[in-house]
């Protein structure tokens, strides 16, 4: 099988699936695949495949698509394509000996699927399927020729002249779609020459020659609009019989309106002819009022506008009719036919509903025209006539109380408040002598705005107070109540009401016919509110109107400024009060503000690849105010970080020159230094993890903005680098990061790094919950011996290295071998000491703490019954002391004076090797003592024989009367 055979009976195997599966999802796709297909198969594609075959499967693929069912559930679009699909499989195989009822099959195929590719709006595709209709049409005609009688060659030939007329009048659309009025006209004159053989078509063609007309008309191609509107109407004329005269004036009508729009001057005459021609076919209200609009476009004079509307009487035309032509006049300027016209209407329509009627538009026609001295006795008329009992219907007294709302605003939209009130006035009277309703409030409120602008404040306090007491919920009423409390100076009212309004903004609609119906929405009435309490004085309230308006205010720019114009009112404020509740209470409340910044800002900026100056420099600003908060807040180091952040994120909205660097790093070292305080005061695990991953992210930040900044100048100076360095160390140390090595690997090669960090590092590697002694015991190590390479030897620094070193490796007087043996501890000790022997200012209470610690090593030793060494740390104790200068003298002259008194017993430590330990109080007394008898009996020691062993199991017998005469001495 070739690949045509394999692609053909693919193609039968979709269309197969798609008539059997039906609602698959797959079938949008099928659809598409059918009908990309059909236009690469032909005949010979499928040669092996029966006629029959063929024609079965364009007929099933055809019935199924026009089905209702399916219908639903494709598009046109779709249902056009498949109709494309059957119908070329069916045209495959033509067949010049096929049966008439085959050719006609395919002609209603061709025909349908040519007009719906018609309607679908792809008029190109459908010319080839009309082409294909003709042509199977006229091989209809020429078969029934040859093979029926004369009488059913009748019948037949009027069946097929009917689907060539069709014909004609689809390729009539589809030229109209492709812009093609030549054709279009032909087919439609084809058409038209048929209707004496077709006189039932006549309405369908002069329907379709309309239509042709509303599209042109809609492009404005006025002569073609004539043309086909002409065409529809002479084929009604000629076929009055089949077509309504409503349809006739229908067109007519719209021949009149397409003359004027083209050109009233040069057409006139046949506009006016047209739809005189229309009202004689067929009377219709807006074929007079067409009328009356074409006689406006001409020279009619006044005498001949007037006959014209009287007519209009004559013909029982209804009171709103006469109305709109009435108005119609007023609007071309004809007033003397106008108000002639309406004082004829008053007259001609008695009742009572119509009289008011006429009356309040003669009032909104008066005030339109100006004319306000005639407007007001119409209006007093109606007044009279509500207290007489001759009430206006309710929908005239809404109507009356709109034209006079608008008047009235009309004139505070020009500041004439007085004015504005004598129209207001008017409409409460109108409410006085009929029945009140939700709109009164509305009117107080109105009034009450008014008279605030006048000064009037008792007026307005009391027209608001009546709005209030109707409708307390309105948002409009409490902003009235807001400016009242401003202007009487009651701050609480007025932040009550502020607060109130706020809550009430999010869900009232805007009012028609309110001197602030421009106001209403939530940004601009919170900016009215600032600035009217602003310029009154009344800063808190003003402050609280600020921060609405850029909680609610769509406009970035607006937002901002608001915010500006907030912090500096709250911010000089706040700084003054002392620490308290309260001013906690305002910093949160200038974070949200500056979050608020934030966001427009981000709203605004992100993604635009030149902000605008004016932002950047507003940028600048709020991000110093952000820091110069955070300052502030040194005692509240939670809400510091907030700020500092706030302002580093601002900063990345300013462009990155070394200010801008330098202050985000900084920024971001004091937030990591407030997390990572949180995070030792943390109380559990988890919380003390949070903080201190939220560190370490800011800290690689911050990293990466110390990379950059270092390029741009000398920074040497700068400690940045070590805190970055400490502050991960910390991190990682506290939460055993396995990564932990590997950083202090780094670290150890770097290569300057001070003896202050190392001791840091060394603290922190003992912090708990951190437990690192072999890193604090190399930092010590490495910190050591950076002093001691030092030119200018410091030291106090020296020895507080030392102090921790020893500390480490001898914690509590007991030597850590794991950490360091014991030799090199007394390595630590004897560089002590030869330190101290050649450096002065070596400090006492250092020199007596390395006594003691020695002594207690020494003391360690002899309960090992380790005798020699026990020796060697007890005699270099004995080395320290005489270095303790001032302190030894202290300590010489208390044992001479406990021994003058015998006050070396201590009847509760007797013979206790462990009471010796560092810390207790006889401590030092006890080894002044200890030392001038081991001084004492030095020489007797050294004559001894020592029988012990290399671990020193058996002391000499002088060396226990040695240790007896210094520890007996307590018993």
């Amino acid at each position: 099988m070739d690949d045509d055979e394999f692609h053909f009976m693919d193609f039968k195997e979709i269309i197969k699936n798609l008539i059997v599966k039906d609602t698959s999802p797959g079938m949008p796709e099928a659809i598409e695949r059918l009908f990309r297909d059909i236009a690469n198969i032909n005949r010979e594609s499928m040669a092996d495949v029966q006629d029959a075959q063929v024609e079965e499967m364009a007929v099933n693929l055809w019935n199924w698509a026009v089905t209702r069912r399916v219908g639903l559930l494709i598009s046109r679009e779709q249902k056009a394509k498949l109709r494309h699909v059957a119908c070329k499989l069916l045209c495959m195989c033509e067949d010049p000996a096929a049966a008439e009822e085959v050719i006609h099959r395919r002609v209603l195929m061709t025909m349908k699927t040519g007009k719906g590719w018609v309607d679908v709006g792809n008029a190109v595709m459908a010319d080839e399927f009309f082409q294909a209709a003709m042509t199977g049409l006229e091989q209809l005609y020429a078969k029934m020729m040859e093979s029926c009688s004369e009488t059913q060659v009748t019948v037949q030939k009027l069946a097929v002249e009917r689907n060539i007329f069709k014909v004609y009048s689809y390729q009539a659309e589809s030229a109209i779609a492709q812009d093609d009025f030549q054709r279009a006209s032909t087919c439609a004159m084809r058409c038209k020459d048929m209707l004496a053989r077709l006189p039932k078509m006549a309405e369908y063609l002069l329907i379709l020659c309309y239509n042709f007309g509303v599209e042109t008309h809609m492009l404005n191609k006025y002569e073609e609009s004539c043309y086909w509107l002409s065409q529809s109407y002479d084929i009604g004329k000629t076929n009055k019989n089949s077509v309504e005269p409503e349809m006739l004036a229908k067109v007519l009508r719209l021949l009149a309106t397409v003359y004027l729009q083209w050109d009233h001057r040069e057409y006139f005459d046949k506009a006016l002819s047209a739809v005189n021609l229309a009202n004689k076919e067929h009377l219709n209200p807006a074929g007079l009022f067409l009328k009356i609009k074409i006689l406006l476009k001409g020279e009619t004079s006044n005498e001949e506008l007037l006959e014209a509307v009287m007519e209009i009487l004559h013909l029982d035309m209804s009171l709103d009719f006469c109305l709109s032509i009435t108005k119609l006049l007023m609007d071309n300027e004809r007033e003397f036919v106008g108000f002639h016209f309406l004082k004829i209407i008053s007259d001609h329509f008695k009742s009572p509903e119509n009289n008011g009627k006429a009356l309040v538009v003669h009032i909104d026609i008066l005030l339109q025209r100006k004319e306000e001295l005639l407007a007001q006795e119409k209006i007093e008329e109606v007044i009279t006539g509500q207290q007489t009992g001759r009430p206006l219907a309710a929908e005239l007294v809404g109507y009356l109380h709109n034209i006079l709302w608008k008047k009235a605003s009309k004139s505070f939209e020009v500041y004439d408040y007085t004015d504005a009130l004598r129209w207001y006035y008017y409409s409460l009277r109108v409410y006085e002598s009929g029945q009140m309703d939700m709109e009164f409030s509305k009117l107080k409120r109105n009034m009450a705005s008014c008279y605030l602008h006048l000064k009037q404040l008792d007026k307005a306090k009391e027209a608001v107070a009546e709005a209030e007491r109707l409708d307390a919920g309105n948002v409009f009423t409490q902003f009235y109540l807001f400016k009242i409390a401003v202007l009487e100076g009651n701050s609480d009212k007025a932040l009550q009401t502020i607060t109130t309004l706020e809550s009430l903004l999010t869900t009232e609609t805007p009012e028609e016919n309110d001197p602030l119906a421009d106001t209403t929405s939530p940004a601009k009435l919170f900016g009215l509110s600032a600035q009217f309490a602003l310029e009154n004085g009344q800063q808190v309230a003003g402050e609280k109107a600020l921060e609405y308006l850029a909680q609610y205010s769509e406009d970035s720019e607006q937002v901002i400024t608001a915010l500006k114009c907030l912090f500096r009112l709250l911010v000089p404020r706040v700084s003054e009060m002392p620490e308290s509740e309260n001013k906690k209470k305002e910093m949160a409340r200038l974070l949200v503000c500056l979050n608020t910044a934030l966001l427009k800002f981000s709203q605004f900026l992100v993604g635009k690849d030149s902000p605008p100056a004016s932002w950047i420099n507003e940028a600048h600003w709020f991000r110093k105010i952000a820091w110069n908060l955070a300052v502030q807040c040194h005692k509240d180091p939670v809400t510091m970080r907030e700020f500092f952040i706030l302002s580093y994120k601002l900063s990345q909205f300013c462009p990155s020159d070394q200010v801008i660097l330098i202050a985000q790093k900084t920024c971001l070292l004091m937030a990591v230094s407030v997390d990572l305080e949180q995070g030792r005061k943390a109380v559990t695990a988890s919380e003390q993890i949070k903080f201190l991953n939220r560190a370490l992210e800011l800290i690689h930040k911050c990293r990466d903005i110390w990379n950059v900044l270092k390029e741009t100048g000398d920074f040497s100076n700068d400690p940045c680098e070590t805190l970055l360095l400490l502050y991960e160390f910390e991190i990682k140390a506290k939460k055993n990061d396995p990564s932990l090595d590997s950083f202090l690997e780094s670290v150890w090669d770097l290569p300057l790094l001070e003896s202050k960090t190392l001791e840091t590092i060394a603290t922190l590697a003992m912090e708990m919950p951190a437990y690192y002694p072999s890193i604090a015991l190399k930092a010590l190590k490495r910190a050591l011996s950076i002093h001691r390479r030092k030119e200018s030897f410091d030291v106090l620094k020296y020895s507080h290295c030392l102090h921790n070193l020893i500390n480490l490796l001898v914690p509590g007087g007991v030597p850590s071998a794991e950490l360091c043996p014991l030799e090199e501890v007394w390595g630590y000790f004897e560089d002590a000491l030869n330190f101290i022997c050649h450096t002065e200012g070596y400090p006492e209470v250092e020199i007596l703490w390395l006594m003691m610690m020695s002594w207690n090593i020494g003391i360690y030793m002899y309960g090992r019954r380790k005798y020699v060494s026990t020796e060697k740390w007890c005699g270099l104790s004995v080395r320290f002391l005489d270095h303790l200068g001032s302190l030894k003298r202290v300590y010489e002259t208390q044992v001479r004076r406990e021994r003058a008194r015998g006050g070396w017993r201590d009847s509760g430590q007797t013979g206790s090797v462990r009471a010796l330990g560092v810390g207790h109080v006889d401590l030092v007394r006890l080894l002044v003592f200890a030392a001038a008898r081991i001084s004492q009996l030095a020489y007797l020691g050294g004559k001894c024989q020592h029988s012990a062993t290399k671990d020193e199991g058996t002391p000499s017998q002088t060396w226990l009367v040695l240790f007896e005469a210094v520890f007996g001495g307590l018993g």
